[in-house]
């Protein structure tokens, strides 16, 4: 199994601290990558994570959300983001994704070869990269699959 790499992020909202995968060691962590003009993360990504938030997250589940720009850089500055967490009623734990070095490509995106967004990453309780997916993972299955590591 492949260990998550650390998010290289620029700061964190609807948080009072820095939160690194490492210190989430032993929970369940589901991460949707998502950009706020992004159609399918507006669509899909955004009501789900909500949803998964709602259902899953306790002690042993995290939800984060991590906001990777790699287009339409000057719309979407903090400002803007903390307007569109509090519109959508965001209350998890959101990291700007630290913006690229010689490239358009955020860096966490880049080191996690994102393809796009919305990505869902999902990661075991032993920091382990267990699904990166891009686009819209049904609900069900993503359900079964949050399921199936908090098991173990």
């Amino acid at each position: 199994m492949i260990k998550a790499n650390e998010l290289i992020t620029e700061r964190w909202l609807n948080t009072d601290r820095n939160i690194t995968l490492d210190s989430l060691r032993g929970k369940v962590v589901i991460i949707f990558a998502f950009q706020m003009l992004c159609p399918g993360c507006v669509q899909y990504c955004i009501p789900q994570s909500k949803q998964v938030y709602d259902v899953f997250h306790n002690e042993e589940v995290v939800v984060l959300g991590l906001h990777t720009v790699f287009e339409h850089h000057e719309a979407m500055q903090e400002p803007s983001l903390r307007a569109f967490l509090h519109e959508y009623g965001i209350r998890y734990p959101v990291a700007i994704d630290m913006t690229g070095v010689n490239s358009p490509m955020p860096q966490t995106m880049e080191q996690y070869r994102m393809r796009g967004t919305p990505t869902t990453i999902l990661i075991d309780r032993g920091g382990h990269l267990r699904k990166q997916h891009f686009g819209h993972l049904p609900d069900m299955v993503l359900g079964a699959e949050i399921m199936a590591l908090i098991k173990g």
